[in-house]
């Protein structure tokens, strides 16, 4: 979405699909491989003057909520001299999945760190970031203050992870401050997603799994949600197991170390340095860092029901030989959109043949219904607009102040701040 002034034009998050328009899940890779024409044609890249090309004057600055692929994919086509305002944990998550991932790591040239609750300007725009719990670490909401208007990007945010003091000290924030306009997120309107379990229950859930589980268990989880990472390491640790992490999940305990209260490899987690990471000569140096806490493969099998294994489905072929332990329990963490893709329909069949199970454990990134419903009638906007979702008509059987921006159509704000939603 593009935000424009008298004098300023900003963009906020500027990210890639996370489906097509069959709603299956996009592929990022195959995109960012097609020429710019066919990616414009195709509605992938948005109409944003001077943001990928140079006929046009360039925006002044990009607001980058999170370091998820659906709002950062983008980046690496758009015009260089462009900075990017965001957190120092939205970097690091970006470069963690830059060296392990092959996603995109931020450009430290474009890199204009912010910290949440600490106004900034950006021509005629006051700029407050405000942190929000999301499935990744660094996430922040903005505030916008331009012309005597105030706009209100929620990001992506919930209300059920293991920080729900971030949304209280959120809302206190705007207590002294009217909010014009609130664009919000809405990913859960249109699914049953009213209400859910939070982080805390989850690592109840998870606590019973391995408890009663009679092997190995495997978990399989985005390594760059800390708040996973931190509910698996409590739940193995009150399930007597130790936790043993890949080099991925132990790369961002160590990047986010010295600014959180998170588990780190001194608490008796042990690091396995699986075969794609080993033939990774680039990594020797990282391989050194975690040293003292790796775990070979078979100390793990000797006693499997001893440990709780960060597991990723590429692991089967090139670390235990086609072969998983008899009786594993496979904990799946991500989105249930995925289970469609070829990589997780192999790997339920495989643990099925050794009498083992997958058993979903997971919740959601994104604010469930009641949820938002909550934080927008306590933002109390004059206008709120949908964003990050299928369902935007939803938001009006709740609120009367809706308004339903169309890609490409400007929303005037009282002929004062201008909107272009792109997407």
């Amino acid at each position: 979405m593009e935000l424009q002034t008298a004098t300023t034009r900003l963009v906020m998050d500027l990210g890639l699909p996370l489906v097509d328009a069959q709603r299956e899940p996009f592929d990022s890779r195959s995109a960012l491989a097609k020429p710019m024409d066919i990616l414009k044609a195709e509605g992938v890249i948005p109409p944003i003057p001077g943001l990928f090309d140079t006929d046009h004057d360039e925006p002044d600055g990009i607001l980058l909520s999170h370091a998820h692929l659906d709002h950062t994919g983008l980046l690496p086509l758009s015009r260089k001299t462009v900075p990017i305002f965001t957190t120092s944990g939205t970097s690091k998550m970006m470069l963690a999945a830059g060296v392990f991932a092959a996603q995109t790591e931020l450009d430290r040239t474009r890199f204009r760190e912010v910290f949440s609750q600490r106004p900034f300007n950006i021509g005629n725009c006051k700029v407050t970031p405000l942190a929000v719990d999301h499935s990744i670490y660094g996430s922040v909401a903005f505030l916008i203050e331009a012309e005597g208007k105030t706009i209100l990007y929620s990001g992506d945010f919930r209300n059920h992870g293991r920080k729900p003091g971030m949304l209280r000290d959120l809302l206190k924030h705007l207590q002294a401050k009217p909010v014009d306009v609130l664009i919000v997120e809405g990913t859960h309107f249109g699914s049953e997603k009213e209400r859910g379990l939070t982080e805390y229950q989850l690592e109840d859930r998870i606590f019973e799994l391995v408890k009663t589980a009679p092997a190995l268990v495997l978990a399989t989880f985005s390594a760059l949600d800390v708040d996973r990472i931190v509910t698996l390491f409590k739940a193995a640790k009150k399930a007597g197991r130790v936790f043993v992490v890949d080099p991925y999940t132990a790369f961002v305990l160590h990047l986010i170390g010295k600014e959180s209260k998170t588990p780190n490899l001194s608490m008796g987690i042990r690091v396995f340095y699986n075969h794609l990471f080993e033939r990774r000569k680039s990594l020797k140096n990282l391989g050194e860092k975690f040293k003292s806490a790796r775990i070979e493969l078979s100390e793990i099998l000797a006693q499997p029901s001893k440990y709780l294994m960060v597991f990723r489905p590429t692991m089967t072929k090139f670390d235990f030989n086609e072969q998983l332990p008899a009786h594993c329990r496979c904990l799946y963490g991500y989105w249930s959109g995925y289970l469609g893709k070829p990589d997780w329909v192999a790997l339920k069949d495989h643990i099925a043949k050794v009498g083992g199970d997958f058993v979903p454990a997971h919740v959601s990134g994104h604010a469930y219904i009641q949820d938002i419903v909550e934080f927008v009638n306590s933002v109390s906007a004059k206008t709120v607009i949908p964003i990050h979702t299928f369902e935007p008509q939803m938001f009006q059987q709740h609120f009367s102040n809706v308004r339903m921006l169309t890609d490409g159509v400007p929303f005037e704000l009282e002929q004062s701040l201008e909107m272009q939603p792109c997407n």
